[in-house]
């Protein structure tokens, strides 16, 4: 019964976070149209040590140097920022109540005591790429302390919805390069998001994949492309993932523990319906995925690839904690060392060919299914 009440519980709470996704992905387009009520747009312009905001009638404005605060309160106008221009030495960090659109114009801010844009809403903020642009993000290696919180190089309290079809480069050298304690949807745009220091991708609430082109990158012993806390939906786009850091080893209690860098972590569900995901993780005992509950390939192209050793951790190409099935789309894992695929099966009384077989679920009849310790592929 415990079981049972745990699914259903699950089940809501990912029911309730595509209902979140659903209704702000329908409400983007008022912020980039103008058609939404009492729009006030903002424009900042960057100039090296300088900036320049236009349009602030809602709005209260700091400017110090290149840094930037926007502060509208409780305003219920619709608010959309847009940026453009450059500074090495500038930021933007905005206090609100109520969801906005940013639209990235053309900008570069490098901000070197910390995140690029802080985002200190706990509501939706809409990332518009714009056409034609492209976009840089970069934080220091160090962090000036404050108050608030400053996860990254773009950092938001609330959600995060990507769209537009322009490119946007996000590098994190302290931190992650994106973090987001609410969760984030990708539904177009050119992203490259690499960090030496944490993950790519923090995020807590979920995080779903319906489009645009992903990079990711990190090269932190440890490291993970995507961190999320909670589910991760892959529906479409093209999404490219690599780690090369080895195993972070720390004493808890005394004792060894051992955190292997991974291309995908999450702590719940990962789906995968369509569009393409490829990870490759070369680091000592790398995963392409782990993750604590099912992973579930039902379409779409699935690519994982480690070829780092086995020394100090056990690399895995696709590892859960409770089912790996596969009933769509195709699917590849390959491994150098250890195992391709790790459900948590275990049988001591099994060849590893045999074991092989009881680590990965095969739902359908697919036109090939190659099942190995070292290399799994699966297509329909």
């Amino acid at each position: 019964m415990k079981k049972l009440f745990f699914s259903l519980s699950l089940l809501a709470f990912v029911a309730s976070l595509f209902s979140a996704c659903e209704n702000d992905d329908t409400d983007f387009s008022a912020y980039i149209n103008g058609t939404a009520t009492s729009v006030s747009t903002i424009y900042i312009t960057y100039n090296g040590t300088s900036a320049t905001v236009t349009g602030t009638d809602n709005a209260e404005v700091t400017i110090s140097g290149a840094h930037v605060t926007i502060n509208t309160g409780s305003n219920a106008d619709s608010l959309l920022l847009v940026l453009s221009g450059s500074t090495t030495d500038g930021s933007l960090l905005v206090y609100r109540q109520r969801k906005y659109g940013l639209r990235l114009n053309g900008v570069s801010i490098t901000n070197p005591a910390g995140p690029a844009i802080n985002n200190q809403c706990g509501k939706s903020l809409y990332v518009e790429v714009a056409a034609g642009t492209t976009n840089r993000l970069s934080d220091g290696t160090a962090y000036t302390e404050q108050s608030y919180d400053q996860k990254g190089t773009l950092f938001s309290e609330g959600q995060i919805i990507f769209s537009g079809t322009g490119e946007l480069a996000v590098n994190g050298n302290c931190k992650h390069a994106i973090a987001c304690d609410d969760y984030i949807v990708f539904d177009e745009a050119t992203l490259t998001a690499a960090t030496t220091t944490g993950s790519g991708i923090k995020v807590n609430d979920g995080l779903w994949i319906n489009g645009g082109t992903l990079s990711i990158s990190t090269t932190a012993t440890g490291g993970r492309g995507i961190r999320c806390d909670s589910v991760v939906v892959v529906s479409g786009g093209t999404t490219t993932i690599t780690t090369s850091g080895g195993c972070k080893i720390e004493t808890v209690d005394g004792q060894p523990d051992t955190t292997s860098a991974a291309c995908i972590r999450c702590d719940y569900p990962f789906t995968m319906t369509g569009g393409a995901l490829t990870m490759t993780s070369s680091g000592d005992g790398g995963k392409g995925i782990n993750c604590s509950q099912d992973i579930v390939v039902s379409g779409g192209t699935f690519v994982a690839q480690t070829t780092g050793g086995n020394d100090q951790g056990k690399p895995k190409a696709v590892k859960s904690d409770t089912g790996i099935i596969v009933s769509g789309g195709s699917f590849t894992a390959r491994v150098s060392k250890s195992w391709a695929c790790d459900n948590g099966y275990e049988d001591d009384t099994l060849s590893d060919s045999e074991l092989a077989q009881k680590r990965i679920i095969i739902k359908g009849t697919p036109t090939t299914a190659k099942i190995a310790k070292k290399e799994v592929i699966v297509s329909f």
